[in-house]
């Protein structure tokens, strides 16, 4: 990506992600505090923005971190955001944070994935959501997407899975809208042409009268029961390192009294 982002020139990024954004050169202008013209001239090469204009051009655009950085690459200018593995000794108190937010969850589950959607970090109560998947789809890297669509994954349990694989696969459409991933283009591509598993015809369960949901339920049955879960996803505020940006945090909330209680006691019986 970066040796093409230099070849294509730092104009030809910004007109992209400007047409993305569907705003005119007029606009944002205005929101740069500029001129149309003079982004007109980045745009078509005659004019070189400085570091500072290429920065503030992405901010406004909304660019991600990291393409933040190839724009900064095919103006010339050495990259401003780091790319730190999650070990490194730099990122030891975002590791805590992380491990004790997912702790604090237990006994509902929760996990932390990358842009991706490589899981690389998750509580105990994701345990209960996998029991029954394929032991190939729980090898490194463990993949939430793959995991919940595959027909050896989760999907056979899943009472809602049409409902709830056209969310899915919305929230990745919607994700590939914004940023330019070739590892989230195939891997949507991947789940997306996985076979629907035996009895996902059927429809969504019969909704309780008396509990209209307030969000889409993830329904999964599981040793006999029916386990209702909203979930709820957290990312970082103005990220300053590249694999921090990505990642996201979704945490599963009972969707009914019977599924808090049930969650409770498989705690109290788990060593």
């Amino acid at each position: 990506m970066t040796t093409a982002a230099v070849a294509t020139g730092v104009g030809a990024l910004l007109r992209e992600w400007r047409e993305r954004r569907r705003i005119s050169q007029l606009e944002l202008a205005l929101r740069a505090d500029s001129s149309a013209r003079h982004i007109s001239f980045i745009e078509t090469g005659r004019s070189r923005p400085s570091q500072e204009m290429v920065l503030r051009l992405a901010d406004r655009l909304d660019v991600p971190v990291r393409e933040q950085n190839a724009l900064l690459l095919a103006a010339g200018y050495a990259p401003r955001f780091p790319e730190r593995p999650l070990d490194d000794p730099a990122l030891a108190g975002l590791r805590e944070g992380l491990d004790a937010l997912l702790r604090g969850h237990e006994p509902y589950p929760a996990l932390v994935v990358d842009g991706a959607y490589d899981v690389v970090a998750a509580n105990r109560g994701i345990g209960t959501l996998l029991q029954g998947v394929a032991e190939h789809l729980l090898e490194a890297p463990l993949n939430a997407m793959r995991v919940t669509l595959h027909p050896q994954g989760l999907a056979p349990w899943i009472r809602n899975f049409r409902e709830w694989r056209g969310h899915l696969l919305h929230q990745m459409e919607r994700q590939l809208a914004l940023v330019r991933s070739a590892p989230l283009r195939a891997l949507y591509e991947e789940v997306g042409a996985y076979p629907l598993p035996e009895g996902a015809a059927d429809g969504p369960p019969p909704a309780d009268p008396g509990r209209a949901p307030y969000a889409l339920p993830l329904v999964v049955e599981l040793d006999g029961r029916t386990l209702s879960f909203i979930s709820t996803i957290t990312t970082f505020n103005t990220p300053m390192d590249v694999t921090v940006s990505e990642l996201a945090m979704e945490t599963f909330l009972p969707a009914d009294p019977e599924t808090a209680r049930h969650l409770r006691e498989l705690q109290l019986v788990t060593p």
